[in-house]
């Protein structure tokens, strides 16, 4: 088998259909390689558990031929959008621990059709920037 990481959106998607891996095994390949470059601060939340019962449910759906345009592929979520129960802080210190109770449209958009949260990506702080700076 490949390195699951390194096809695109639409080869893991194809695959996901083909059933030539599952959500689970390309999920916990991204989780086994976020935990592998922690150093890069690529992510300020992981979510590994929610990512691999995610990837379960989509696993289930994709069995029985059903699921969403994004179904079982792993995600990271920018730290910009709310996420419900998963600490959301747009990269800055003043939100501290928000964690919020409702989950943003776009973020709910992604869960509708399937999509594997991962974690939250690190950011410029609120989106303001161009530098490329991380909190």
């Amino acid at each position: 088998m490949t390195e699951l990481t390194k096809l695109t959106l639409a080869a893991a998607l194809d695959g996901l259909k083909a059933k030539e891996f599952s959500s689970r095994e390309i999920t916990q390949q991204f989780v086994d390689a976020i935990e592998g470059a922690r150093t890069l601060n690529a992510y300020v939340v992981e979510t590994p558990e929610k990512a691999l019962a995610m990837a379960d449910a989509s696993d289930a759906k994709l069995a029985k031929g059903e699921g969403g345009k994004l179904e079982g592929a792993p995600l990271g979520i920018k730290d910009l959008y709310c996420t419900k129960g998963v600490r959301t802080t747009a990269c800055s210190n003043i939100l501290g621990e928000f964690t919020p109770t409702y989950e943003s449209t776009v973020t709910q958009n992604l869960w509708d059709e399937g999509a594997v949260m991962l974690g939250k990506l690190n950011m410029d702080e609120f989106a303001m920037g161009s530098s490329n700076e991380t909190s």
